[in-house]
C-alpha cells in the first residue's frame, strides 16, 4: 500500500513538472542536485580512506620496514572480494570504462546500487593500502547518482546522457576542488558530440560539488605548492623532452596494465588463485617500496613541498632503502615502474580502484626522476625538481587519458600553480602526441574501442556505436533447400515480399542465395521447371555479416560491396536475418538528426 502511495505521489511530481518546468530548467535544477551528491560522495570516500589508514598506520615505525604492510593489502583485497560477491553480486571494477560502457551501449542507464557500491569497496581497498585511485569509483558513483535521478523523473536518453556526464564532472571537481578540470575532463573523456547549451548543465554540477567541498573540508588545496622558481624560457629543451618520456611512460603504463589484467583474466575461473598471486604481489610491492601503499598523494607531496635532501629523504621511511639517501633516485625509479604491477594486482586479484591517481603518481615521480637525473648531470639549464614533478603528473595524465586539457587544468587547480600554465601545456601536448603514435585511445576507452562499443566525439562514430544492428535486421524471409526444383521455388516466390531468397540446410547454415531479379528472364519459361534445382541456380552473396559485426563494420561492408541486402549470421553460423542498405540508412539519418538536436 506505501508503494502505491510513493508512486501515486512520484507520478503527480511528474506529471505537474512537465506541465509547469521545462526540460531545461528542470536538467540544469537536477545538476544542481547531482554536484550536491556527487560531493557527499567524494566527501564520504575520502573521510572513509582516511579514518581506516590512520586506523591501521598509527603505531608504525618511520626507521625501519614493516611487516603488517604484507598482511594489510591481503586483508583488505578479500574483504572487498566478499563485499562485491555476497553484498553487490555485480562487477563494479574499471568505473569510467563502465560509465563509458553504459552511455555506449545501454543509453546512459547505470544500475542503483552504483551510486554507492563502489564508494564502499573502493573505501576498503585503498584504506588497507590497494595501490589504485579513488577517483574512478567516485566517477562511476557521480555518473550514477545523475542517471538514477534522470531516470527517477522519465527523463529521454539524451538528457540521461547529459546527467551522466554531470555526475563525472561533479565528481572530479569535488574530489580535487577543481571545477574547470571536471568540465574538460567529461568534455574530453565521456561525452560527445556536446553544444553550448549541454555545457551549462555540467559547469553547474561541476560548481556545485566544488563549492560543497569547500564547506565539507575548507578552502585548502590537495597539495600545498609554493613556487620556488619561476619559469623561464631556456627551459624549453628540457620540458619537451619531459614530455617525450611522459608520453612514452604513459605507453608503458597502458601496455603493462593491459597485459597484466590479461594475465589475471585468464586466471578467472579460479577466484581464489587469483586472489592469492595478487595479494602477494601487492603485499611483497609495498613492503620493499611503501610509497605504493594507497592513492600515494603523501608521496608526491614530499617532493611537491620538500626544500632539502632529509626533505625528500623522507619518502625512504618504513622502506628497505631507510637511511640510505643516496638510494633516492633508484628508489624512486623502481617505483615508477613498479606502480603498473601494483595497480594491476590491486584490481587483478579482486580490489576496487581506478588508474587515474596512479597515473598521477607515476607522472609526478616521472618528473622528480628526470628532473634529478638531469641536474645530477649538469645538463644545461638548472630545472626546479618541485615544479617538474607537477609538469610530469599533468604529462602522464594527458597521455594515459588522451586528456591534455584535463592534465594542463587539474594540476593547475590542485596547486594553484598557474604560473606554469605554459610548461603545463608543452609537456601535456607533447606527451599526448608522443604516445598517439602508439595508442590512438585513452586507457578507459581502449577496451570498449576493440570491441567497437565506443562513443566518440564525431556525431557519424557515435551514432554508429548507438545503433543497435539487432534493429535493422529483417527476420521476415522463406528459406528453400538446395535439392528444391524450380518449379516449386517459383511458387516460393509468389509469395515472397523480398528480392532475395536464402537457400538454407537442414540446420539453418546459410548455402547461398536466390536473387530474383536475376532469374525474371527465366520465371515463365514453364520447360525448365523440372531441368533446374535450387543448387544450380543460386549465387553466393557479395559478403556476410556476423551478428558480432560492430555498426561501423557493417557500413564500411556496404559501401565496399555495393549490396542492397546483406545476411546476418549468428555465431554457429545460421541465418537471422538480412539487412537492408535502405532501412539502415533511414534510422541512421533519424539518428543523427536526434543527436544533433539542442
Amino acid at each position: 500500500m506505501e508503494d502505491e502511495k510513493k508512486i501515486s505521489l512520484l507520478e503527480k511530481v511528474v506529471t505537474w513538472r512537465e506541465k509547469h518546468v521545462s526540460d531545461r530548467q528542470f536538467t540544469l535544477l537536477l545538476s544542481f542536485f547531482v554536484g550536491l551528491f556527487s560531493a557527499v560522495a567524494a566527501f564520504v570516500l575520502h573521510t572513509l580512506i582516511h579514518q581506516i589508514q590512520l586506523l591501521l598506520r598509527s603505531g608504525f615505525k618511520m626507521e625501519s620496514s614493516n611487516w603488517l604492510y604484507l598482511v594489510f593489502p591481503v586483508v583488505g583485497i578479500y574483504l572487498t572480494y566478499l563485499f562485491v560477491k555476497y553484498v553487490v553480486k555485480d562487477n563494479i571494477s574499471h568505473g569510467i570504462t563502465r560509465v563509458l560502457y553504459a552511455i555506449s551501449s545501454k543509453r546512459s542507464r547505470l544500475k542503483r546500487h552504483n551510486t554507492w557500491s563502489s564508494v564502499a569497496a573502493s573505501a576498503i581497498t585503498i584504506g588497507f593500502g590497494g595501490s589504485v585511485g579513488a577517483e574512478a569509483p567516485i566517477v562511476l558513483t557521480g555518473s550514477a547518482i545523475g542517471s538514477n535521478l534522470g531516470q527517477l523523473f522519465r527523463m529521454d536518453n539524451k538528457t540521461l546522457m547529459l546527467l551522466v556526464g554531470c555526475g563525472a564532472s561533479a565528481a572530479i571537481a569535488g574530489i580535487f576542488k577543481a571545477p574547470i578540470a571536471g568540465l574538460v575532463f567529461t568534455l574530453e573523456v565521456l561525452m560527445v558530440d556536446l553544444t553550448m547549451a549541454s555545457l551549462l548543465p555540467i559547469l553547474v554540477a561541476s560548481v556545485t560539488a566544488t563549492c560543497f567541498s569547500y564547506l565539507f573540508t575548507g578552502t585548502s588545496s590537495l597539495f600545498d605548492y609554493h613556487m620556488d622558481a619561476a619559469w623561464e624560457l631556456q627551459r624549453v629543451p628540457p620540458t619537451i623532452l619531459l614530455g617525450v618520456a611522459c608520453g612514452l611512460l604513459s605507453l608503458y603504463f597502458m601496455r603493462m596494465m593491459t597485459w597484466c589484467e590479461n594475465g589475471f583474466a585468464r586466471m578467472a575461473r579460479y577466484p581464489y588463485l587469483k586472489l592469492l598471486v595478487g595479494a602477494i604481489l601487492l603485499s611483497s610491492l609495498i613492503f620493499c617500496f611503501p610509497a605504493l601503499y594507497g592513492e600515494g598523494y603523501d608521496s608526491l607531496q614530499i617532493f611537491i613541498n620538500g626544500k632539502t635532501e632529509a626533505d625528500w629523504n623522507q619518502l625512504l621511511n618504513q622502506s628497505l632503502f631507510a637511511g640510505n639517501g643516496n638510494l633516492l633516485v633508484l628508489y624512486v625509479g623502481l617505483v615508477t615502474l613498479t606502480k603498473v604491477f601494483a595497480t594491476s594486482a590491486t584490481n587483478g586479484a579482486g580490489g576496487c580502484g581506478g588508474t587515474f591517481a596512479p597515473s598521477l603518481f607515476i607522472g609526478g615521480f616521472m618528473g622528480f626522476f628526470f628532473s634529478r637525473v638531469w641536474n645530477m648531470h649538469q645538463i644545461g639549464v638548472y630545472v626546479p625538481e618541485k615544479n617538474f614533478t607537477l609538469l610530469g603528473m599533468a604529462g602522464v595524465m594527458a597521455g594515459v587519458m588522451h586528456a591534455p586539457l584535463t592534465g594542463i587544468f587539474l594540476i593547475a587547480e590542485l596547486t594553484g600553480g598557474y604560473q606554469l600554465f605554459l610548461p603545463l601545456m608543452i609537456v601535456s601536448v607533447v606527451s599526448y602526441l608522443t604516445i598517439s603514435l602508439f595508442e590512438p585511445h585513452s586507457i578507459y576507452a581502449m577496451r570498449l574501442a576493440r570491441e567497437g562499443k565506443l562513443i566518440t566525439h564525431h556525431t557519424d562514430h557515435a551514432v554508429l556505436t548507438l545503433m543497435s544492428l539487432d534493429s535493422v535486421i529483417e527476420r521476415e524471409y522463406t528459406p528453400v533447400h538446395s535439392d528444391m526444383e524450380m518449379g516449386q521455388l517459383v511458387h516460393v516466390i509468389s509469395r515472397s515480399r523480398t528480392n532475395y531468397i536464402p537457400v538454407c540446410d537442414d540446420a539453418g547454415g546459410l548455402l547461398g542465395e536466390i536473387d530474383i531479379t536475376r532469374l525474371r528472364h527465366v520465371l515463365f519459361r514453364t520447360e525448365l521447371y523440372h531441368r533446374f534445382k535450387v543448387s544450380q541456380i543460386m549465387t553466393q552473396p557479395l559478403a556476410v555479416l556476423s551478428v558480432n559485426d560492430v555498426m561501423e563494420d557493417v557500413m564500411h561492408t556496404f559501401e565496399r560491396t555495393n549490396a542492397s541486402t546483406l545476411p546476418v549470421l549468428d555465431r554457429d553460423r545460421h541465418l537471422l536475418g538480412y539487412i537492408s542498405r535502405a532501412r539502415m540508412f533511414t534510422m541512421y539519418r533519424q539518428m543523427v538528426a536526434d543527436l544533433s538536436e539542442e
